[in-house]
């Protein structure tokens, strides 16, 4: 990402080019966008297919030979951010964010019930949701089929069917997916279909920003995270918008 020093050249080159009336400072810059959570811009399509996962992001820039070598005192200090993304699959769209510093408070299935239902309310047409193991709960499944949407989520290892409890639609998908097994199942289902969706997203958004965070305080990693990554959704959009106008 673009530092706040880089930021202010830039827009001192700008006021002198006379494109903005004014040039602003770094302490201006850091204020005003240094813990930031704006909007994700959604898609103009209604029709979507979501998948949801999350990725951590380091709190700390120490080599991995210095803290073998040495050791990390502080390492009880330092966590993870946890940043998880729901997008639709097919056009590699985010429609929401989630950054915090990891720990019990929010699971990941807790995540993609808020995004789905956030979707829902703002008039989008959720027809599928793909996610991996974390996402086989009861209560998710619940609401998907409350919402009507089709579930791709693949049934822990451990699970029995008879055994399965407070939700028939979750016993239901678990009977199908132990009789079909995982790779007549995922090809029916067309389960890979989430990792474009997600890895590749992470993927992009770690090689153009890297994974280590800069920032201190809890509040300002969880903004950063979740800045790196609506940022590569508004350039990724931008980009597109130029190649179909050529």
């Amino acid at each position: 990402m673009v530092d706040f020093r880089s930021l202010e050249g830039i827009s001192l080159v700008l006021s002198e080019e006379g494109i903005i009336p004014y040039s602003i400072d770094y302490s201006t810059i850091c204020y005003r966008i240094h813990n930031m959570k704006p909007e994700v811009s959604m898609p103009k399509f209604k029709g979507l297919e979501l998948a949801t996962d999350g990725t951590g992001l380091k709190t700390s820039n120490g080599g991995g030979y210095r803290i073998f070598r040495y050791g990390d005192p502080d390492a009880k200090m330092k966590k993870h951010v946890v940043v998880v993304i729901t997008a639709d699959v097919k056009n590699k769209k985010l429609i929401g964010i989630e950054a915090h510093i990891e720990g019990p408070d929010k699971s990941e299935a807790d995540v993609a019930e808020e995004h789905l239902k956030s979707a829902k309310s703002k008039g989008y047409n959720v027809t599928k949701f793909y996610g991996d193991v974390a996402f086989d709960t009861n209560r998710l499944f619940e609401t998907l089929h409350v919402m009507g949407v089709d579930p791709v989520i693949k049934i822990r290892k451990n699970v029995a069917p008879e055994n399965i409890g407070g939700s028939k639609w979750r016993r239901k998908e678990a009977r199908e997916y132990k009789n079909k097994g995982y790779k007549d199942w995922a090809k029916e289902k067309g389960y890979g279909m989430r990792w474009p969706g997600t890895e590749g997203i992470f993927s992009a958004v770690k090689r153009k920003y890297g994974e280590n965070c800069v920032s201190k305080s809890v509040k300002s990693l969880e903004a950063e995270g979740f800045q790196r990554f609506r940022v590569y959704n508004e350039m990724k959009s931008y980009g597109e918008s130029k190649v179909k106008h050529m």
